[in-house]
């Protein structure tokens, strides 16, 4: 297994840097595509059209006009604003969640840093985001932006918790945390992957993460830290222009991170559900990225299928229902696993 980006871009600092800025070429059209998708699948729920001047063919070129639109507005800063911090915090919120990506395996072949931690490491890069996003509500000087931002602490805390828990389950059975021997440890036809081969265990996991993956992302329903019916804009009410489109990229960025991880860590990754046929480096990354937009695309459903919760509804869920699930579920497969020996 020849790591794709070692062998063509050289391991110099010109090849680090390039495999550095490789995600860009997926993460920019793929919002881009999100932010189409968005508009047209709520549009389809509620019985509507959605957008369809801009651009021939159901109005595909809107999002490419909205980021013009951001690109020409005017930078504004509030006066009572810690500058310093307001600039920063959008630029700490797109390193945690770009960082990410680094150790998601793509394909066989096709991998940023191939870790032996690499769950682990991707886990604590994404806490990053959590200090930016406090870092911008306490910056803005705006009492609505630091309830959004301190809503979001307090949610993305909780629900860290048993998404890492139902982590840990996977990572019993595989016994390594590197993505990739995840990935190879489901090698075959799709029965071999962990949502079925463990069964019932692994749907529990993977339901488990799912709901947690949602707050994780600040999908409705657990979109608490914006609640734009209740907090303006939440964290970054006061930002404007390509400071907010940041914040905006950052989320459907980490859409796709909780995703792709989920396809990992239950549905085989970047393997075929048809054992060898359709298989090898270029089909790993069809089949990854077409696995991962499947959840991308539920998530969005969601969204436009369930209300918001309220903020002790929120708690309650991740502390006394899926915390004791979780953790109730690993002492299962510790069980199931010394007694299948």
């Amino acid at each position: 297994m020849h790591n794709f980006i070692t062998y063509y871009l050289g391991t110099g600092i010109f090849g680090s840097l390039l495999s550095s800025l490789l995600p860009l070429l997926w993460i920019l059209p793929y919002v881009l595509l999100c932010v189409w998708l968005e508009l047209k699948v709520s549009a389809h729920m509620q019985d509507r059209l959605g957008p369809m001047r801009t651009g021939r063919w159901h109005g595909w070129a809107q999002p490419i006009a909205d980021m013009l639109k951001l690109l020409q507005k005017e930078d504004v800063i509030p006066t009572a604003a810690d500058k310093f911090l307001f600039v920063l915090a959008p630029i700490l919120v797109f390193v945690g969640g770009y960082a990410a990506y680094a150790a998601i395996p793509f394909s066989p072949a096709f991998i940023g840093a191939n870790l032996n931690v690499g769950i682990f490491y991707i886990i604590a890069v994404s806490a990053i985001v959590v200090i930016g996003i406090l870092m911008a509500g306490w910056a803005s000087n705006n009492k609505w932006s630091l309830l959004g931002a301190m809503r979001t602490a307090a949610q993305l805390v909780s629900y860290e918790i048993p998404a890492s828990l139902a982590i840990l389950a996977v990572v019993m059975v595989v016994g390594s945390l590197s993505l990739q021997d995840i990935c190879d440890a489901q090698s075959g036809w799709l029965w071999n992957w962990m949502i079925f081969s463990k069964f019932p265990f692994m749907f529990i996991t993977f339901f488990i993460y799912f709901v947690a993956s949602l707050a994780e992302a600040n999908r409705t329903p657990f979109d608490i830290p914006e609640a734009e019916s209740e907090l303006v804009a939440g964290y970054h009410t006061e930002y404007s222009g390509m400071r907010f489109a940041i914040f905006y990229l950052t989320e459907y960025s980490n859409m796709f991170v909780v995703s792709a991880i989920a396809s990992i860590l239950f549905f085989g990754g970047w393997n075929s559900p048809f054992g060898t046929f359709m298989s090898g480096p270029i089909w790993g990354v069809f089949w990854l990225l077409s696995k991962g937009m499947f959840f991308v695309f539920v998530q969005m459903w969601l969204r436009w299928t369930l209300p918001r919760f309220r903020v002790d509804q929120l708690m309650y869920l991740s502390w006394k229902v899926l915390t004791p699930f979780a953790l109730v579920n690993i002492f299962a497969v510790g069980l199931w696993m010394v007694l299948r020996g």
